[in-house]
C-alpha cells in the first residue's frame, strides 16, 4: 500500500509541476512588435546595391520576419497615396523592434537618405487568444 501511494502521490506532484511550469512559460511568452516602414525610393539602384543589403541584414540581426511589401506592391484604399515602398516587418517582440530601429535610425543617416527618404513606426502586437 505505501509503493501505490507514493507512486500516486509522485504522479500527483508532476502533474502540478507540470501545469505549473507551463503557466510560467506562457506568462513568460512575449507578443510580437510589428514595423511598418514608407520608403519613397528616389534612386532604386543605390538603394538596392549600397543600403538594401544592409538594411536587411540589420533586420535579420534583430530577429525580424519579413511578412509583406517592397517596391511598388500597394494600394490606395483611403486618403493619401503610399510611397513607391512600404514594408511589413515582425518582430519577436517590442525589445527587439527597439533595438532594430535605433541601428536602423543610424543606417537610414548613413546610407540610406542618399537614396530615399523614409517613414517607420513600431506597434506592439496583441496577445492571440
Amino acid at each position: 500500500m505505501k509503493s501505490v501511494s507514493k507512486i500516486a502521490t509522485a504522479a500527483i506532484a508532476s502533474f502540478v509541476l507540470g501545469v505549473g511550469a507551463g503557466s510560467v512559460l506562457y506568462a513568460q511568452a512575449k507578443i510580437p512588435a510589428y514595423s511598418v516602414a514608407e520608403i519613397d525610393v528616389r534612386d532604386q539602384d543605390g538603394y538596392a546595391k549600397d543600403f538594401l543589403p544592409k538594411a536587411q541584414a540589420n533586420i535579420r540581426e534583430h530577429g525580424g520576419k519579413y511578412l509583406a511589401g517592397g517596391l511598388n506592391k500597394t494600394i490606395t484604399m483611403n486618403g493619401a497615396p503610399p510611397p513607391n515602398r512600404v514594408v511589413l516587418i515582425q518582430f519577436p517582440d517590442m525589445d527587439s523592434l527597439k533595438a532594430f530601429g535605433a541601428k536602423q535610425t543610424q543606417l537610414e543617416a548613413d546610407v540610406g537618405n542618399k537614396y530615399a527618404s523614409f517613414r517607420a513606426i513600431g506597434i506592439e502586437g496583441v496577445e492571440q487568444k
